[in-house]
């Protein structure tokens, strides 16, 4: 791979996020001026103190929860595959997703805990719901790891991951019949996907989290490259294959279960993003792979965030769209695995 060739695609992916971003905080349900916006935003303000609030602590918290989350989705999905040799690993399809959403249904259905209080402004009551989430995809990671040091097959292993969310989604359908009509309703909505769910008074703790999973992950890439060619060439190179595994995956479980309890189970993004990154690179180097896996994620995050809004008739559910971008982006892949080079 040319570094024009990545250099090309870090500025088309970089002016993508700034249009899409520029989209996103003009086009909505409300109807709001341009140069309103730009005082808005230059601190002049509008005179209306309802499109204050709509720019303000709407659609700029939106934009930025949704950058993050496809980031961080993105970013669990190339680590997964890079950890299992898999280029059909995610968070989804390994049952991170689900263990923390279990984690998630325990707090709003048994606990009795409500959507709109756990994510309120009062920090104690909003870290419920993150702990359940993180809680749920940890016992999901070291369910995982267990079987990863006896199935030594990949293929073997996505089965056990699908088998565990299988199981989880047991879970949450018998927390459903005996919970409340307001539990299962609030269990519901969230289970649509939101990015619309963090306040300005979240963020700090959201975009906190996961900058940081960020860094560390950008920070593993010698081990991420090392254990693209085996286990044994790693050892020689000197990297610590367990330890370095099982950081990957605690940086994968953090980032997962923050985007799932602030945002909902947000599906295929984790699975279709890394694709579209080795795709548009052609190499599986993680020094340039992560940067633009990031900017790919945060992308089609704020793609699937404009068209939820956009419509006339009322917010779209945010995995109402994922599956129109990711599963032909899957199925491409299937189809054509012989001829793709993932790990080189």
């Amino acid at each position: 791979m040319t570094y024009r060739r990545y250099a090309v695609t870090i500025v088309a992916l970089t002016v993508a996020l700034v249009l899409l971003s520029l989209a996103c905080l003009v086009f909505g349900s409300v109807d709001i001026p341009m140069r309103d916006i730009v005082a808005i935003l230059t601190g002049n303000g509008c005179g209306n103190k309802a499109w204050d609030i709509i720019i303000l602590q709407s659609r700029i918290p939106m934009i930025i929860t949704a950058a993050l989350a496809g980031a961080a989705l993105s970013i669990s999905g190339l680590l997964l595959q890079t950890t299992f040799n898999n280029p059909l690993a995610g968070p989804s399809i390994l049952g991170v997703s689900s263990g923390a959403g279990l984690g998630v249904a325990i707090v709003i259905l048994a606990l009795g805990g409500s959507i709109g209080g756990l994510l309120g402004e009062n920090v104690g009551s909003y870290m419920a719901i993150l702990v359940g989430a993180l809680m749920g995809a940890g016992m999901v990671l070291a369910v995982l790891i267990a079987f990863s040091s006896i199935v030594r097959s990949n293929t073997m292993l996505l089965i056990i991951g699908i088998l565990v969310s299988y199981l989880t989604s047991s879970v949450v359908q018998l927390l459903n019949s005996v919970a409340s009509e307001e539990g299962v309703h609030n269990y519901v909505a969230w289970g649509f996907g939101n990015f619309s769910g963090v306040s300005v008074g979240q963020m700090p703790l959201y975009a906190g989290i996961i900058i940081a999973a960020l860094v560390g992950a950008t920070l593993m890439v010698k081990p991420l490259n090392a254990m693209l060619l085996g286990a044994r060439y790693a050892r020689n190179l000197g990297i610590n294959v367990s330890r370095s595994r099982n950081i990957l995956l605690l940086i994968t479980g953090v980032l997962t279960a923050v985007v799932t309890a602030f945002c909902g189970p947000i599906g295929f993004i984790g699975l279709a993003v890394p694709q579209i990154a080795r795709l548009s690179l052609g190499t599986s180097n993680h020094s340039r792979l992560i940067p633009a896996t990031i900017l790919a994620g945060a992308d089609i995050a704020l793609l699937c965030a404009l068209v939820s809004v956009i419509n006339p008739h009322g917010i779209i559910p945010i995995n109402a769209i994922t599956p129109i971008i990711g599963v032909p982006i899957i199925l491409y892949i299937i189809l054509n695995r012989p001829r793709i080079q993932y790990f080189n």
